[in-house]
């Protein structure tokens, strides 16, 4: 699933290329793109027409257009694959077109959604005050936010009593940040993905974000992290973060500061990598 670099980059393009403009009509060409919509695709695409797209907004790694003068917002989620393209009319259809959304203006452009697994989707949902889907609300800030609060972070941190890679994944304590830009983060603190948070003083919590803050905003600046074509931006184009990574992918390769081999490890489902000399492994505890 693509992480906060990557979403914020298909935001931006929707914000230039989408917002403010005026839904003609949807034509839903796949019931699954739409099935956290429960009432169906006909009564997805009769709500949106005729309203004009705001803003888009985003949240850690979930992205939503909110319908002006309507209280409702259309979620986005990309899944692994989903795609959000703005592409001219009457372009070829790609072969896994989802969703397609026309506009009332004469700009020759519509939006549409691709997603080759169909893991990802689109759906209404009403937005809280603070203008977020209310199925979100319980996500927590990212790190990027203004408002996010590092010492609300901090103490969170150490109650909750786990491990920090566990903890940075955690929704609920920090949004937006995955695999990639965890074991990133991880390796620029020096920090091994097993240390419990108990003992994270506030010095080292702030250095952590720090890193978290600097990778992903490094990250944004190349586009994010593409290593396929299931991630592109609204242009369809990919993002080159990955000739950067320090550590994930890297297995066997030498370590960017001292030269020792990189390692990996099954980690939840997923995979760590790491530096076995900059990033020791804690003590067991008995």
């Amino acid at each position: 699933m693509p992480e906060l670099p990557e979403v914020e980059v298909v935001r931006r393009g929707l914000e230039r290329w989408v917002a403010h403009r005026g839904v003609a009509g949807v034509e839903v060409l796949h019931p699954r793109a739409i099935r956290r919509h429960p009432a169906g695709a006909e009564d997805f695409a009769h709500r949106l027409k005729g309203h004009r797209v705001g803003p888009p907004g985003r949240r850690g790694k979930y992205l939503w257009l909110p319908l002006e003068d309507s209280g409702q917002a259309i979620l986005a989620h990309l899944g692994m694959s989903g795609q959000l393209l703005v592409q001219p009319l009457g372009a070829p259809d790609e072969k896994h077109l989802r969703v397609r959304v026309r506009f009332d203006d004469a700009l020759d452009t519509e939006l549409r959604f691709v997603d080759q697994r169909t893991f990802g989707g689109l759906s209404l949902h009403d937005t809280t005050p603070d203008g977020l889907p209310d199925v979100i609300a319980h996500i927590a800030r990212d790190p990027l936010d203004p408002l996010f609060d590092d010492e609300v972070f901090h103490q969170a941190l150490r109650r909750k009593r786990t491990t920090i890679k566990r903890a940075l994944l955690d929704q609920s304590l920090i949004s937006g940040v995955g695999n990639i830009y965890a074991d990133e983060a991880l390796w620029r603190a020096r920090v091994h993905y097993e240390r419990p948070t108990a003992g994270f003083t506030r010095p080292r919590t702030a250095e952590l974000l720090g890193h978290i803050r600097d990778v992903m905003h490094a990250a944004l600046a190349v586009g994010g992290t593409s290593f396929d074509s299931l991630y592109v931006n609204v242009n369809g184009e990919s993002g080159y973060f990955d000739r950067s990574l320090d550590a994930y992918g890297r297995e066997g390769l030498p370590c960017r500061r001292c030269a020792t081999p990189l390692c990996r490890r099954p980690w939840m489902n997923r995979s760590s990598y790491y530096c076995p000399r900059c990033q020791r492994a804690p003590r067991p505890t008995a």
